[in-house]
């Protein structure tokens, strides 16, 4: 398969879920147990990612880095409730740091 291909057949079906979320029956949608996963979902979504970006390599291989000790220091930011973008400044200042101290 291409990458044309593979786009767009992601496209696709992109779309299609589309069309299918305004088919869906609005009584599927007003459950309380509905109402919850949905609003766990971006949470959920995020975590994620920031877990897959934070702990692998290129090739797809587990690692620890700058970046996880950036992540760190966010969460700690986090909890101490700072403004969001002092929590942004203060891990990219830490990776920055870490990659110059020769922290890869």
């Amino acid at each position: 398969m291409s990458t044309w291909t593979a786009v767009l057949l992601g496209c696709a079906l992109a779309y299609l879920l589309k069309v299918l979320g305004h088919v869906v029956p609005v009584r599927w949608l007003e459950g309380e147990r509905t109402a919850r996963v949905t609003s766990a979902l971006p949470v959920a979504l995020l975590a994620a990612l920031v877990a897959v970006q934070t702990f692998t390599k290129t090739g797809g291989d587990l690692t620890a880095d700058a970046r996880a000790v950036a992540v760190a220091v966010a969460v700690v930011a986090l909890l101490l409730r700072a403004p969001f973008l002092v929590v942004v400044v203060l891990a990219a200042v830490t990776a920055a740091l870490l990659r110059l101290a020769g922290m890869a």
